[in-house]
């Protein structure tokens, strides 16, 4: 029983790792988005790391991506910058390849 118990203890601790790394990868996918979307409304220096922060904030308000999109899709449009949603969605999926690399290179 105790090489079972040794099996389960250890799946355990994979699912746990594996949640914790996923959930790293979004939050910096999120604060990457942040920035991208703060140069396109010209925000830059403290501005624009602290728009980052609402985004990556925005994406406790429900589960999955649909709030953190809403969020930089309503700013970008109410700060006349004329983005498709597609392209957002885009860049979204692109960031977060580079968020778990990043990630994966921190160790």
């Amino acid at each position: 029983m105790s090489h079972f118990e040794d099996r389960q203890k250890g799946q355990e601790a994979k699912f746990a790792f594996d949640a914790e790394k996923k959930f790293k990868a979004e939050a910096r996918r999120n604060k990457l988005l942040g920035i991208w979307a703060a140069e396109l409304m010209s925000l830059s220096g403290d501005a624009a790391n602290a728009y980052a922060a609402e985004v990556v904030a925005a994406d406790f308000e429900e589960a999955g991506d649909g709030d953190v999109f809403r969020k930089v899709s309503a700013d970008l449009k109410a700060k006349g910058v004329a983005v498709a949603d597609d392209v957002i969605r885009e860049k979204m999926a692109t960031l977060v390849a580079v968020a778990n690399q990043q990630i994966a290179d921190e160790g």
